[in-house]
């Protein structure tokens, strides 16, 4: 038997609870692992709460990242006792995913740990900071460098807002850092942004072009945030947009692309190719200063993760939640 997190839909009756379930019940896949830690991602919140319509069948475990050991395999490229971490792949949506004890995974989309890091670290930086390498690494292909100017950073608090100003200032960038809380200044200043801005300067409808205010950007908000942060770059800029947290729409018109050469990027965080995840998690362990960790995580235990969910909708959480899937 293993603890997990278990939602199911009866009707109209959407519920999220703690439940033990057998080995028996887990998915067919071809890797079982021993989960460690997991971590709350919006998305996780999205589908414990049901306000969004995430989970597409029921029951279902969520939880798009895990970290652990392998305890059975049928794939080639994983042994029992190879440690292990996952992010994305639909888990937690239409397959089983890492708020449990236990997960039965498609081996290939789990890649090694990277040395150096272990599975608590791991999650603790999870699909936030993997996304956030996803969209340096994007920004860098396509021509940035520190000395290009500096780079806005939306939702500056958030999990991917948190990393991704913690890993450019690593690497010499100067970050502006827009967030809703101006209370967590100091936080984000610890965390390497030089400058912070209020986030209604974005938030609400803006022109098609504005002043010229940075030479890059990475946006988890979308919106009419991403629409003024495209307005707001400089000619030739880069914009990686990698989240929702504002909407899905896109309020803007073709002047920054068309008059600018402004260059938007997507990031999809889910299905990256294996190389590429590889990298970004070798980077991630070479590069990020561990140490930041504790100023960007809490860890709660696995029943705490359904009442944590609602906070980090309304946004109540600070960086990232780590869960302990044995406390």
């Amino acid at each position: 038997m293993f603890k997990a997190i278990l939602i199911d839909r009866k009707d109209t009756n959407y519920q999220a609870r703690m439940a033990e379930l057998d080995e028996s019940q887990l998915p067919a896949a071809d890797v079982t692992v021993r989960v460690a830690y997991s971590t709350l991602n919006f998305k996780d919140a999205l589908a414990i709460t049901g306000q969004s319509p995430v989970v597409r069948q029921f029951p279902m475990i969520p939880g798009i990242d895990l970290a652990g050991t392998v305890e059975s395999s049928a794939h080639p490229a994983y042994k029992p006792g190879d440690r292990v971490l996952l992010n994305g792949w639909g888990v937690g949506e239409s397959h089983w995913g890492g708020l449990a004890q236990k997960a039965r995974i498609n081996g290939d989309w789990l890649i090694p740990l990277p040395s150096g890091i272990d599975e608590r670290q791991a999650m603790a930086v999870g699909t936030a900071g993997y996304t956030a390498m996803l969209c340096i690494m994007a920004l860098e292909r396509h021509g940035l460098a520190a000395d290009r100017g500096k780079v806005l950073v939306t939702g500056a608090n958030g999990g991917v807002g948190s990393f991704a100003i913690s890993l450019l200032a690593q690497r010499g960038y100067s970050v502006i850092a827009s967030t809703g809380r101006p209370t967590e200044a100091d936080y984000l200043r610890s965390l390497g942004a030089e400058t912070i801005i209020d986030r209604a300067e974005l938030s609400e409808p803006g022109r098609p072009l504005a002043k010229e205010r940075w030479a890059a950007a990475i946006d988890s908000v979308g919106s009419h945030t991403l629409a003024n942060v495209c307005a707001a770059t400089q000619a030739e800029g880069l914009v990686a947009a990698c989240g929702l947290a504002q909407g899905m729409d896109f309020p803007s018109s073709v002047a920054p692309f068309i008059l600018r050469g402004v260059s938007l990027l997507g990031i999809n965080s889910v299905t990256q190719p294996f190389a590429r995840r590889v990298e970004a998690w070798e980077r991630i362990a070479a590069e990020f200063d561990l140490s930041n960790l504790a100023l960007i995580t809490r860890e709660i235990g696995l029943q705490e993760s359904i009442a944590a969910s609602s906070d980090l909708l309304k946004g109540k959480v600070r960086g990232r939640l780590i869960v302990n899937v044995d406390g």
